[in-house]
């Protein structure tokens, strides 16, 4: 009976593999490979014996080890969490930013997916153990304990929701944003201006707050606390909310017009808003803040604010970077101090004059 043909390996060749064939050690294989300083003291001869073996067996270097040695994976982490809608646009148009810059600067990015910021914690901490040089934290919900985040890791935000100790954060000016989207409203002649909110306990909600508020106060216009309402982020909270008001506020006067705290409540509130047969923008205009791709693709179009998520994202990239940098013992210009992008307001049809005849607020169906 012939004997069976042994299966060729495939294990990946190592350097021991190539110094073996190449009659060397595995050091000196290593040395000429990684191109170490001293591989000049090897001999051409021996030199190009290493470089053929390895061409022969297929060596490729190991990425992790040589991490290791340079005490850099060259990878950053983003974390987000992930509701039970899965991720939402303004992860992604933020997500997009990073992941072009990571391309430009030659980084991978690996995705650090959370349920809940809070009760995250210690996963959170996990990430840091090694396999990434860096995170960026995306809208994070953190309290500002210093014993919170590893030191070892260098950490950079996005629209962080408190004042995190040594991390730089990258926002939009949400105030002023607020305020010319307000002041846009009354322009086009609506007084009554409902503003849906976020968590009042968050910086994101209460800017956008002071400059509804600010708004409203420079056009002369008396702040009606029945007109600010509390929610969510998402879709579901802005229909949701508006819903209750609607059936709470039957027959009072009906809002010229509703200011978001984002894009999804908005969308919301487009869909609250047809299931009592109110016409947007005829009988009343409605706004958001983001600029999402959704908010091109409602009916109406959505009016919002725009903030520049993609260049933002591009941006904690180069701040991570340079303080991985720092941390690593490199030259590197690193800077605490807040980034602020600008905002931009961006009319749509979903925003329109003021109606002719007052509505009043109809009965929920």
């Amino acid at each position: 009976m012939p004997t069976p043909k042994k299966k060729k390996s495939l294990r990946a060749a190592t350097l021991a593999d190539v110094g073996l064939a190449a009659g060397v050690s595995a050091m000196a294989a290593s040395t000429v490979l990684n191109g170490a300083r001293t591989s000049s003291r090897i001999s051409d001869a021996t030199r190009e014996r290493i470089v053929k073996a390895a061409a022969k067996l297929n060596y490729r270097p190991n990425a992790a080890a040589r991490a290791l040695a340079n005490r850099r994976m060259n990878t950053i982490g983003v974390a987000v969490v992930i509701g039970e809608g899965g991720v939402n646009h303004y992860f992604m148009e933020v997500f997009n930013g990073i992941i072009d810059a990571a391309t430009r600067y030659e980084q991978n990015t690996t995705v650090c997916a959370l349920h809940h910021w809070t009760r995250d914690t210690v996963r959170l901490r996990g990430f840091c153990d090694g396999r990434i040089d860096g995170l960026i934290l995306l809208a994070p919900i953190l309290q500002p304990d210093k014993a919170l985040l590893p030191a070892h890791t260098p950490f950079v935000s996005i629209h962080t929701n408190s004042q995190l100790p040594n991390i730089v954060n990258v926002e939009s000016d949400e105030e002023r944003g607020a305020w010319e989207m307000v002041r846009h409203l009354v322009a086009q002649g609506h007084r009554r201006i409902m503003h849906i909110t976020g968590p009042v306990e968050l910086l994101g909600p209460q800017r956008r707050i002071q400059g509804y508020q600010r708004a409203l106060a420079s056009s002369r216009i008396p702040f009606d606390p029945l007109l600010l309402v509390h929610g969510s982020y998402n879709a579901e909270s802005g229909r949701d909310v508006l819903r209750q008001w609607i059936k709470k506020n039957a027959g009072a006067p009906l809002p010229h017009a509703i200011f978001c705290f984002n894009d999804h409540m908005a969308i919301g509130c487009l869909e609250a808003l047809a299931e009592v047969g109110l016409r947007v923008p005829e009988d009343i205009s409605v706004a958001g803040f983001d600029d999402l791709l959704a908010s091109r693709t409602t009916v109406p179009q959505l009016a919002t604010v725009q903030q520049p998520l993609f260049a933002m994202g591009g941006k904690a990239v180069e701040l991570l970077l340079a303080r991985i940098a720092q941390q690593n013992g490199e030259e590197a210009i690193v800077s605490d101090k807040t980034v602020i992008f600008p905002t931009k307001v961006i009319p749509r049809f979903s925003v329109g004059l003021r109606p002719v005849i007052e509505r009043l607020v109809p009965a929920a169906r």
